[in-house]
This record gives C-alpha cells, structure tokens and sequence, in this order.
C-alpha cells in the first residue's frame, strides 16, 4: 500500500495509516474477498480497529496464532519468536495478538546484515542462502538460550522461506504467515467428505 514504509509501521507505529488501509479493505470487500490479512506482523496494532470495521474476518499478523499455540503447550513451555526487529515488537504488540509475554522469548534479525539489506535497505537485493543461514543461526541461538522453547512463530511475513530450514535445525514445530493463511483457507473454502463406497 502506497505510503506505509517499514519505518512507519515498524518504528514509527503511524496511527494515521489505519485510514488507507481501511479504505483499501473496502475496496476488497466491494470486490467479494472473504477474509482479509496483510503482510506485515507488526500490523497486529490495527488489529482491533480494522476487525471491527469489516464484515468479514481479518488477520493482520502471524502474531495472531499466539494465543492459540500457547493453549497446545504445558504452562512452563514457552513460545520463541524470530522477528524482523525485536527492539521495535513491544509488549503491545503480544498483548494486542492474545499473546502472554511472560511465556515468551524473542530473537530479532535486524542486525544480521543480508536480512537488513533484503528487507530493511531497500535494495531489493535478497541473497536467499545468506539470510537463510542468518534466520538458522539465530533460531539455534534463540532455543540454545531458552531450554524452555517448545515451538517457534516467525512473525516476518518475508520469513517462511526458511520455515522448513528452521524447523530442521531446531527440531520444533515452526508456526509463520503461511500457517495462518492454510488455517483461514481451511475456514472458507471446505472440501465436502465422500462416501468411502
């Protein structure tokens, strides 16, 4: 969408993008979508404000399947989170997804420097093996930290590239955007069951 920049969604938190994007949600539900989602996990802020806009639902983040997973996991497991930019994914952010932050450990990738220039330069230059290793390593140093990890959500929609790569290296189920969007799939588009005769 024309104008919202990862700095302003990411670290300038811009409360006066709410207004395009509820006029671009219009402009898809005028259109016949039935559901509505958007890239950028750190959207979970207008998570409220453009839910209650729309008659059908809206998923704004992959941070959205919080709450969901802690419910699959023992009180004393926790939940570790790859972002695009730990210093800017606050304690809002979890509590506006339905997440607990007391159960959660996150690692960030804004200082890994081929994410920063695939995402954050503007570059467009995206070297996959590269930021590949980065998104591994940083996983393995997130679950080598915190024992109590049981699972992972990526909440960088750029991430689920290396989603299979990580889920390797760790050994843990690895929730991300593409989850989310099977899960909302699975809602709207049923497969009728046959007679096995």
């Amino acid at each position: 969408m024309a104008g919202a920049t990862l700095k302003r969604l990411i670290s300038d938190r811009d409360r006066s993008l709410l207004e395009p994007f509820i006029e671009a949600g219009w402009e898809l539900v005028r259109q016949g979508v039935k559901a509505l989602t958007t890239t950028c996990g750190f959207m979970v802020l207008f998570q409220q404000e453009l839910a209650a806009e729309f008659p059908v639902p809206v998923f704004t983040s992959s941070l959205l399947q919080l709450a969901f997973i802690e419910r699959t996991l023992r009180p004393q497991d926790r939940i570790g989170i790859l972002t695009a930019d730990a210093a800017n994914l606050t304690p809002e952010h979890l509590h506006r997804a339905g997440g607990d932050a007391a159960r959660l450990t996150v690692y960030g990738l804004e200082n890994e420097p081929f994410f920063r220039e695939a995402i954050f330069s503007g570059s467009g230059r995206l070297e996959i093996e590269k930021v590949a290793a980065e998104v591994v390593a940083q996983a393995r140093r997130m679950v080598t930290a915190d024992p109590a990890i049981r699972t992972i959500l990526l909440e960088c929609s750029n991430l689920p590239p290396y989603a299979a790569a990580v889920q390797e290296a760790v050994g843990l189920p690895v929730y991300d955007f593409v989850t989310m969007l099977h899960h909302v799939r699975a809602t709207l588009v049923r497969t009728p069951f046959t007679s096995p005769l």
